[in-house]
């Protein structure tokens, strides 16, 4: 496990008590994955409201503190989760969001570098793959260390979609979305199996679908949307991507070598260089320990490629008004 003096094993501090921060601070408390957790916000009534709705549940919860927090919160901290920063409104991309949020990012991470933190950093606020490269860079740890949730909400999403679609217990489907955390994803259909069986192989035994083709386009399709229509209907996403953080940070806290689609700085892995996005990792006490390189068809690769190019583009972009 994790050697560092500094660090208080199972502490988590949430940088954000918005609906993301919150939700996941609730969801974290009843996983009993955390000994401690700290809420910080600059609204502190915001801050201290959720602290001490949380705090009124611990008799039905695993033991734990929640607390108040502030930047000093980060010098023991063993995972530090940053959810803060501007909503993303109706029909807005997750680039749109780049600017707004990029200066709020690197004065957090400003702050955990004045209190020497050992932490490992999770980014979760959008444009996730950018303000990842910018969180890792500003604070310049080891890429291992600053990683974004990435696409794993992503693939749960996909792994849903699938289930419902071929009547196969969602636990039972294995399949990932690389790249973006946004509209350039890529579903790697080379990789979705179920119970060690490819998943086109599957269907030309199952053969319930009339057009099988289409019906991955329109799959695809509602994965990368998701996010769109669950913002039309009710204003944001919180609770499944709260779920998402938990499984990360708990694959952080318990060692547990989980393979998960974290984004995270490629240098030269699937030919891809100095861009933060989702591939199959490795996931442990040391934040990313290993990239998995999986054989991805040539028309994957391609995708993963534009994938990179847009959010290359968009760090040209935030460097370029800086």
């Amino acid at each position: 496990m994790v050697h560092s003096q500094n660090i208080k094993l199972g502490k988590v501090t949430i940088v954000g008590a918005g609906d993301v921060g919150s939700t996941f601070a609730f969801a974290l408390v009843q996983s009993g994955n955390a000994t401690e957790i700290a809420l910080i916000d600059l609204n502190k009534d915001l801050m201290k409201g959720q602290v001490l709705d949380l705090a009124h549940g611990l008799p039905f919860f695993p033991p734990l503190d929640i607390h108040d927090g502030d930047v000093e919160d980060y010098a023991n901290s063993h995972v530090i989760v940053i959810t803060a920063g501007a909503k993303q409104r109706p029909s807005e991309t997750r680039i749109d969001l780049l600017q707004r949020n990029a200066q709020i990012i690197e004065t957090i991470i400003d702050d955990i570098l004045t209190q020497n933190s050992p932490a490992i950093i999770v980014v979760v606020s959008n444009p996730v793959d950018i303000l990842t490269y910018v969180a890792l860079k500003r604070s310049g740890f080891d890429r291992s260390k600053v990683i974004g949730s990435g696409t794993v909400l992503d693939s749960s999403r996909f792994r849903y979609l699938l289930s419902r679609h071929c009547g196969i217990d969602v636990r039972n489907v294995h399949a990932y979305i690389l790249g973006e955390h946004g509209d350039s994803e890529v579903a790697p259909w080379s990789m979705a199996h179920f119970a060690g069986m490819q998943v086109d192989e599957y269907c030309q035994l199952c053969q319930k679908c009339g057009n099988w083709h289409r019906e991955r386009a329109r799959i695809v399709e509602e994965v990368r949307d998701s996010a769109y229509h669950i913002i039309d209907y009710k204003g944001a996403t919180y609770y499944a991507i709260a779920m998402a953080l938990v499984r990360i940070v708990g694959a952080i806290i318990h060692d547990q070598r989980s393979v998960l689609t974290v984004s995270t700085l490629l240098e030269g892995e699937y030919d891809i260089e100095d861009v933060c996005l989702s591939v199959p990792c490795i996931t442990t006490q040391k934040g990313v320990e290993q990239i998995i390189i999986a054989n991805l068809q040539e028309k994957e690769k391609a995708a993963l490629a534009r994938s990179a190019s847009v959010l290359h583009e968009a760090l040209i972009n935030l460097r370029s008004k800086k």
